[in-house]
């Protein structure tokens, strides 16, 4: 009896680890190869939008990746400097694409975003003077449900958002709960997804 209900426990606690990392990181391009098609899920976008936090590094080394594959014709970086004395994040990601290749005129940036809801407000504009209607949005995976969210409202229904997730990160892992930084970043999330979904922000 005592087995059962510790193996029934058990199985729904690695069901709810299991559950959580797919929540919190929807992939709409998970199935697509490294190259866009002609349509569907996997088609072309307008342009990447790769905010900064956690591993800024490998969310800028994605978006550079998407750009070099061809599924959209420019990039966005969005993010403030961590250390006010020097360059801004989006200027460093910048950086990180010109030296991978990426031409300046391809790139935009956005270099005064604190926080998530101020990439989604600050980036608008950049979207809007581009004329892009699919943006693929690139961020860490714990992160990426609470920045379509956020740039979802205010980039509103005439913009597709398309979800992809960085695919590695320096602080988030499969084994995410075996780390109390795993512990933080996965509840953090869901406390500040559930805020905005109390505020009528769709998920």
């Amino acid at each position: 009896m005592i087995k059962s209900i510790v193996l029934a426990i058990a199985g729904f606690f690695l069901i709810v680890f299991a559950l959580i990392p797919g929540f919190l990181g929807p992939d709409d391009l998970a199935g697509c190869g490294a190259e866009p098609s002609d349509s569907g899920k996997c088609a072309t976008a307008d342009v990447i939008v790769a905010v900064s936090g956690g591993d800024t590094d490998s969310r800028a080394a994605e978006a550079i990746n998407l750009y070099k594959n061809g599924w959209a014709p420019k990039v966005i970086f969005s993010g403030a400097a961590e250390d006010k004395s020097g360059p801004s994040n989006a200027t460093i990601m910048a950086r990180q694409a010109m030296s991978a290749g990426v031409p300046a005129v391809d790139i935009s940036t956005d270099n005064d975003s604190n926080n998530t809801e101020q990439n989604a407000n600050n980036t608008e504009t950049i979207v809007a003077n581009l004329h892009a209607k699919r943006v693929i949005l690139v961020t860490s995976a714990y992160h990426q449900r609470r920045a379509y969210m956020e740039f979802h409202q205010k980039l509103g229904d005439s913009v597709t958002v398309v979800n992809h997730p960085a695919p590695l990160d320096n602080g988030w892992s499969k084994f995410w709960w075996l780390t109390p930084n795993g512990w933080f970043l996965a509840l953090g999330e869901l406390a500040r997804i559930i805020f905005l979904m109390f505020q009528g922000v769709q998920v």
